[in-house]
């Protein structure tokens, strides 16, 4: 079969314009004839969705995925850099809470801002898990005022302080290995704050609340308060 195509454009500046296929059917067939066949140019199918489709379809992507997607071509970059497609992956990955919040910077800002300080936050629990004492002296901001309240209830105060109720802490024999959920983080400029529930196996669950200062470009904690969860008008046993 031969196939010639030939492109003609609809009008001078028109960006949609047609593309004409001719196929000649070879002589003496019974398909013998000519078929045309027009199709848009100029735009992908992407492009011709409506925008609440297109964000609709980004929204199950995860975050690899959409950051990928960005680096495809123009067109993609747009769609995968709107700020609803953003919004959308927030709420699927850490809370719809949020929903009336208006970053300053979009949200595919905050939503790297967010994603950053979930990430630290569970580094900080691999150093409890894995007894650091030297990682954890320089996870903690150097500063009078942070403040530590550990699962028996005792507090301390002051960087000094709350480094050495860290060295009681990782004395002891049994290893402390929690379950972390139900995790909900808020961002601001220069602070941050999560917010999560803690199971062990043999104890727990434990509330706990974590605050972080952003200091020329890096998190550092200044705040760590860990309670056992009433449960039955009573408390759980503690570690």
């Amino acid at each position: 079969m031969l196939c010639n195509c030939t492109g003609e454009q609809s009008g001078k500046g028109d960006t949609w314009g047609k593309m004409t296929a001719r196929v000649n059917g070879s002589v003496g067939s019974e398909n013998s004839g000519e078929v045309f066949v027009e199709r848009q140019t100029g735009a992908s199918m992407m492009e011709q969705l409506v925008p609440e489709i297109t964000t609709h379809a980004l929204s199950y992507l995860d975050f690899p995925s959409l950051c990928r997607l960005s680096m495809t071509n123009s067109l993609m970059r747009k769609a995968a850099n709107d700020d609803n497609a953003w919004k959308a992956l927030y709420h699927k990955d850490f809370t719809i809470e949020q929903d009336n919040l208006r970053p300053p910077n979009g949200w595919k800002a905050y939503y790297a801002a967010t994603r950053a300080i979930v990430n630290i936050n569970t580094e900080f629990f691999t150093l409890v898990k894995n007894r650091s004492l030297t990682a954890m002296s320089q996870f903690w901001l150097n500063a009078d005022y942070v403040k530590c309240f550990h699962p028996t209830g005792e507090s301390f105060t002051g960087y000094n302080a709350v480094m050495q109720s860290w060295q009681i802490e990782f004395g002891w024999e049994n290893v402390v290995d929690f379950e972390i959920r139900d995790v909900k983080a808020r961002v601001m400029a220069d602070m941050a704050w999560v917010t999560m529930n803690a199971y062990d196996i043999e104890t727990g669950p434990y509330n706990v609340t974590n605050i972080y200062e952003n200091h020329n470009g890096r998190w550092y904690m200044v705040h760590h308060h860990i309670s056992p969860v009433l449960i039955h008008g009573g408390v759980q046993p503690l570690l």
